[in-house]
């Protein structure tokens, strides 16, 4: 897959192509879907297969107070796509400049100078140009002008009315609702960050954790505790994790995320750890004592081993000396 990170990055060669235009935030089944149709089309006639993104939500720069928390970031939203299949992703910067394009000025710079577009792949309610003055209709127009025809995509609706989209994944994330989240993406919701020294408690208690930073890429889900995998430098492992303030000790921070590596105690300070979802297992509860604390959290271990398919724990569990 060819990446560009602004127009001025496309060589003059480009294409001839095919394109389809969206945040893509997430990249879910509804993406993905767009993205094979897209490639399908594209091949037989020779055309590039083009994913025309953007570097944030346009609301991001034009109402900060009513934009949504993306689902994915830039580099996680490039690695999906890659697994795609797609030849090519433009990922333009939304900035004021940009956003001040009259719909004419968009199809001509973007479309037909830049991308030598053939085909433009869009949705039914697709907007585009200053304010969003480009309707689906003047696109059609623009296109028999510059020589591209215009494909409709109707939207993917799995289970009945509702269309798949990133705003119904946030909300199933902001419950907790990680494997309904799944199915929408068609694969497990992720966070990554990097590790950075605690208070080590857990490891005290018989269950050290990596800790992740504040500034995670993605979304993170509901407090609670998790089912997960973790990826360390390519390398998958099995975890229990937590999100939230741990409520029986004062001082954790809100959303903080540990992991606990099951049947590992690896030193990942500054290393990078990407953490998939796999299934809610319960809230965040303050305990009345540490044993308590402790009780619960071999049980929560014996779940996530029992969601995972791994063997139980061959080891005491224990406050540490």
């Amino acid at each position: 897959m060819r990446f560009y990170s602004s127009l001025a990055e496309v060589p003059a060669d480009f294409g001839p192509s095919a394109v389809t235009i969206g945040k893509f935030d997430g990249v879910h089944a509804g993406h993905r879907s767009v993205i094979a149709r897209l490639r399908q089309e594209a091949a037989p006639a020779g055309l590039v297969s083009t994913v025309l993104t953007f570097d944030r939500h346009p609301l991001a720069l034009l109402r900060p107070d009513k934009c949504p928390e993306s689902l994915t970031s830039n580099d996680q939203k490039r690695a999906i796509l890659q697994t795609t299949g797609v030849d090519a992703v433009v990922m333009i910067e939304f900035t004021e400049s940009f956003s001040l394009k009259t719909p004419e000025d968009f199809v001509l710079d973007v479309l037909v100078n830049s991308l030598h577009a053939r085909v433009v792949f869009v949705g039914p309610d697709f907007r585009f140009g200053h304010r969003g003055l480009g309707t689906v209709e003047l696109l059609e127009r623009l296109g028999r002008s510059h020589g591209f025809e215009v494909r409709m995509i109707e939207a993917v609706r799995p289970y009945g009315d509702q269309v798949i989209s990133s705003t119904w994944i946030r909300g199933l994330l902001a419950e907790g609702r990680v494997g309904e989240a799944a199915a929408l993406l068609e694969r497990r919701p992720t966070v990554r960050g990097i590790v950075v020294p605690g208070e080590r408690r857990g490891r005290e208690l018989g269950y050290p954790t990596a800790n992740l930073s504040r500034s995670v890429e993605g979304f993170v889900p509901a407090d609670g505790v998790y089912a997960a995998y973790a990826t360390v430098d390519g390398r998958i492992m099995p975890a229990a994790v937590s999100i939230g303030n741990n409520p029986t000790f004062v001082g954790v921070p809100d959303k903080q995320i540990e992991a606990h590596l099951l049947d590992e105690d690896l030193d990942l300070y500054g290393k990078t750890v990407e953490i998939a979802f796999v299934e809610y297992i319960r809230g965040m509860e303050k305990f009345a004592s540490v044993d308590d604390l402790v009780e619960q959290m071999t049980a929560d271990e014996a779940r996530v081993r029992e969601l995972l398919e791994m063997p139980v724990r061959s080891t005491p569990i224990g406050p540490r000396a």
